[in-house]
């Protein structure tokens, strides 16, 4: 295997199934995934820098120093990944119609990130740093919430959460009166 870093530059790659794969020493520069498969590949060291995967399946991939700068993802499947491991100094994203469910973003830097009609099931936010993030139309079942920042965080449409606010930094974050029982959940009140 040769160390020699791969560029692309402003590609786009289709129908491609990486998976079980070995991909390092790779530089991807405005590129487009669409309907790839990166099931449990090896992703180590990579970098995604403005690029956008469209109906692509990263599940349980090994993302450990992978560059995301500024990554969207679209109609997704992002299964039990670890975002901890990813490099902290490219690293934003969006995220449209995805499935994160299983991931884990423990005490990473997710400031002003959109959420948008996403399953975030037992997703782990603890110590992540998620203000002026939106959670629009998000299924927040069992996410787990502790010392989690979110401030001017938007939860108005967002359903299922559980989040204490006293283990929680939450200053201006936004919910709608239809959905404040997530955040009264440890009180076992009766909210109708």
């Amino acid at each position: 295997m040769t160390d020699e870093i791969v560029y692309h530059e402003k590609k786009t790659f289709t129908n491609i199934d990486y998976s079980d794969k070995v991909l390092r020493n790779r530089e991807f520069y405005g590129c487009t995934f669409n309907r790839c498969v990166f099931v449990k590949s090896d992703l180590i060291g990579n970098v995604f820098d403005d690029c956008t995967f469209e109906n692509c399946d990263l599940s349980v991939a090994i993302i450990y120093g992978v560059s995301f700068g500024n990554a969207v993802f679209k109609g997704c499947k992002l299964l039990g990944l670890d975002f901890t491991r990813c490099n902290p100094c490219l690293f934003s994203f969006s995220f449209f119609d995805c499935i994160l469910d299983y991931s884990n973003f423990f005490g990473t830097k997710l400031m002003k990130t959109t959420f948008e009609k996403c399953s975030l099931k037992e997703i782990d936010f603890s110590e992540t740093d998620l203000t002026s993030s939106v959670f629009a139309n998000c299924d927040l079942s069992r996410a787990t919430f502790s010392k989690t920042k979110l401030d001017r965080a938007d939860f108005r449409t967002a359903n299922n959460f559980s989040i204490d606010p006293e283990y929680n930094q939450m200053k201006m974050a936004k919910f709608s009166a239809l959905n404040l029982a997530g955040l009264l959940y440890k009180h076992r009140l009766d909210i109708e």
